[in-house]
């Protein structure tokens, strides 16, 4: 029987928001699937992959410089070997790192490997020692990878002149299911922000993300520190978590910032969240292809974002929202007042985004990711008939 085997980082952070449909593609396609992840349930026998017929366990760690994925390495190699596996599909930096690099061998037997590269860690921009680090190792495994699919512009046009790669794909992210956000109604904004506590005139911006250096929430606890006594309406929500929630806080509440910001933490209700802000703000440093911002456009807000790679995708400035420069706390702060000032710009932005995020639906992913595999399926056949 033909056998897939995908490979990623986690399982509940990862495979079961992204991946659950092509391993079901493949169960339907009459290949027998295994995924090689970290179990990161808190209850380990919540652990459970629909469609997949055989899982492994095994302790990816997030730093490539990690000893322990030393041993991981080797078992994956080991499991590689032993299954002799049709098509590999690998994510995530260290394990696509590990997966390309465990499965050299299989591939001069026959075996596929595809890697999606979710954003490299090389990019305009980025710190000096990403590219001493990254690249090198990029490009070199890159000759290990019979295709590479990419989910922006900037790493497809780089991936296509510097790379080995057999093949460069270029898909639109992971998706948005265009279902689970819709377009906001204001009888449906206005029950929600009574529910939530908030005002008709409450003037609200979203940010979903991690708290990190990466999503670089202090910037817009500076932009509300400049617009407290111009908007008194104010209220910024950033719901994550994060290594850097604490310093957050206590960031906020220096600036005396308590009644214009709230911290939400983890949250289950994304949509609903979404659907009662005016505009979504992104002050990260790096992106792939960011899923909050496309949750934003398919609720038709307006937006507010920093100039990196992934951010300027998908935001044109100018019509569906504003690209201010990563430290412009001002530039932030202006182009947030623009669209308090103007209604009828937000309309305008709104319907843009609304739009553009069709290109990026679940369905448009589904279809394309569809069409690599059946190619790679039809090369594979073609290539056992000639032998």
């Amino acid at each position: 029987m033909k056998k897939v085997l995908f490979v990623a980082h986690v399982v509940k952070r990862h495979f079961m928001l992204f991946h659950v449909p092509y391993i079901k593609w493949f169960k339907n396609n009459g290949y027998e699937t295994h995924v090689c992840a970290n179990n990161d349930y808190e209850n380990k026998n919540d652990c459970k992959i629909p469609h997949c017929d055989k899982y492994y366990d095994l302790p990816f760690q997030r730093s490539p410089f990690s000893s322990k994925n030393i041993a991981t390495y080797k078992e994956l190699k080991k499991i590689i070997n032993q299954n002799q596996y049709d098509i590999i599909h690998c994510h995530t930096p260290v394990g696509g790192v590990l997966t390309r690099i465990a499965a050299r061998n299989a591939r001069k037997k026959g075996t596929k490997v595809i890697y999606t590269a979710h954003g490299f860690h090389f990019y305009k921009g980025a710190p000096i020692v990403n590219w001493i680090l990254y690249y090198p190792i990029e490009k070199w495994l890159s000759r290990y990878t019979d295709i590479l699919i990419t989910i922006n512009n900037e790493d497809f046009e780089r991936a296509k002149r510097k790379f080995k790669t057999k093949k460069v794909e270029y898909i639109q992210g992971v998706g948005i299911d265009l279902n689970k956000f819709k377009p906001q109604l204001i009888e449906k904004k206005k029950e929600l922000r009574k529910k939530y506590g908030y005002s008709d005139t409450d003037f609200i911006l979203i940010y979903v993300a991690e708290m990190s250096y990466r999503k670089h929430q202090d910037l817009l606890i500076n932009v509300v520190n400049i617009l407290k006594t111009k908007i008194p309406v104010l209220k910024l929500l950033l719901v994550g978590t994060g290594e850097l929630l604490d310093k957050y806080i206590v960031q906020a509440k220096r600036l005396k910032l308590e009644q214009h910001i709230n911290f939400l933490g983890y949250r289950n209700d994304i949509p609903n969240l979404v659907s009662i802000a005016d505009v979504s703000v992104s002050s990260s440093r790096q992106e792939g292809l960011p899923v909050n911002v496309m949750e934003a456009m398919a609720t038709g807000l307006p937006l507010v974002v920093t100039n990196c790679r992934g951010n300027r995708d998908l935001v044109k400035d100018g019509e569906n929202g504003y690209v201010v420069e990563i430290d412009d706390v001002y530039g932030f702060a202006k182009a947030v007042e623009k669209l308090y000032n103007s209604e009828e710009l937000r309309k305008s932005f709104s319907k843009k985004s609304l739009e553009i995020i069709k290109e990026y639906s679940l369905d448009k992913v589904r279809e394309d990711m569809s069409k690599i595999y059946n190619n790679m399926i039809k090369t594979q056949k073609a290539v056992k008939k000639f032998k």
